[in-house]
């Protein structure tokens, strides 16, 4: 501690440098906490998906549907708890650009698998009753300023309706479900009974099957036995575990997660550049200083020690900064209002920021560090 102060002035020796030093670090690591996030949104639903639960699609492709039959066949396969289904209804609400994800479910089942979904009771039976009814996530509500007893008119692109009422479907808001911190607040579900009744075309299939398991160290075995259940059909089947399923349909828009390391690895390999050329011109200014310190009894390994202590003053200092206004800003709630399936910088991403703090300091610090301590008092006083 009795050297903080002698550390503190060499690093304000030059405050011009030091100041635009921190400003870069700074930036780098804002960059670093929006980045983690917005890799947060478009992965979470990878990382929360069930282990107990395998997803069911079509061979050919996910867009190619598969008969309800098949439902009855799941569910009584020993070792399954719960089988049902979802289908992908891809309607337009007023504008293409107000894309959210619209699923048409089975209501009691589809809940039962996915207990991260909570629905108030009074709304969980409004939903039952209401064969045109729908209910939405909070962040999704809050988007659209939708409220219960909303009517909500999307028009389908998929699936038309065969009243002869144009192209467009009336859904009325059931109930808003919440979840854990995480749990995708964006979706819409309404009722699979009342999309196959009212269908132009297209009844009886489904868009794949979410099946619920006792054990999920059989989930391989599982998975295989379904697939050769379906075997020779008119629709193959190919099933996967839900996290393989999730991956999978996020990838359709790019490996998100691979695009944002990538990025930050070049920022921030930038930045360790910039703090150690730094780091080497503050030494190199101080050689007699240097020489003065040994002289005056300081080891070899206490210079060491002050350089590296300086370094990684400078690149917490900045990039604390950086990752705690980060951290403020998404505090500040989601700026898509709702486009993105959850908002949030998770714990291990602020940890592993701090950590790269922490490493940026050692690694930018520990060249000039090591040629201070080497340094001769004779030979940095005859530099002078």
């Amino acid at each position: 501690m009795k050297f903080l102060p002698l550390i503190w002035k060499s690093i304000w020796r030059r405050k011009i440098r030091t100041i635009f030093t921190l400003l870069s670090i700074f930036v780098a690591f804002l960059l670093f906490g929006i980045l983690m996030t917005i890799r947060a949104a478009f992965s979470l639903g990878v990382e929360l998906a069930g282990v107990d639960r395998l997803v069911v699609i079509h061979k050919v492709s996910l867009i190619m549907p598969l008969p309800v039959s098949y439902q009855g066949r799941l569910a009584t396969t020993p070792g399954v708890t719960l089988a049902t289904h979802a289908s992908w209804f891809g309607g337009i609400y007023q504008d293409p650009q107000n894309f959210f994800a619209q699923m048409a479910v089975e209501p009691a089942p589809y809940l039962k698998v996915y207990k991260e979904f909570r629905v108030p009771p009074d709304q969980y039976k409004a939903w039952l009753a209401d064969r045109q009814g729908a209910i939405v996530g909070r962040e999704l509500a809050k988007r659209f300023g939708w409220k219960i007893g909303d009517r909500i008119p999307i028009q389908g692109t998929i699936w038309r309706p065969k009243s002869g009422a144009g192209d467009t479907w009336l859904f009325n808001v059931s109930g808003i479900y919440d979840g854990d911190p995480g749990t995708d607040l964006t979706n819409f579900f309404f009722r699979y009974d009342y999309l196959d009744e009212n269908r132009s075309r297209g009844a009886g299939l489904v868009g794949w099957y979410i099946v619920k398991i006792d054990d999920p160290a059989q989930s391989a075995v599982l998975a295989r036995k379904f697939d050769e259940m379906f075997a020779n059909s008119d629709a193959e089947t190919k099933t996967t575990t839900e996290k393989g399923f999730v991956e999978s349909f996020a990838k359709q828009i790019g490996d998100i997660g691979t695009i944002m390391i990538a990025i930050l690895a070049a920022v921030l390999f930038t930045i360790l550049l910039i703090v150690g050329n730094t780091m080497a011109q503050s030494v190199r200014e101080r050689t007699s200083e240097m020489a003065v310190l040994k002289t005056l009894g300081f080891s070899n390994g206490a210079i060491l020690a002050l350089v590296l202590v300086e370094s990684m003053f400078i690149a917490v200092l900045g990039g604390a900064l950086g990752l705690g206004l980060a951290w403020l800003l998404v505090q500040g709630g989601d700026p898509t209002h709702g486009m993105l399936p959850a908002f949030l910088l998770p714990t291990r991403d602020i940890a592993a920021g701090i950590g790269v703090m922490l490493l940026m300091g050692l690694l930018a610090g520990a060249m000039p560090a090591v040629a201070a301590m080497r340094l001769r008092i004779t030979d940095a006083l005859r530099r002078q």
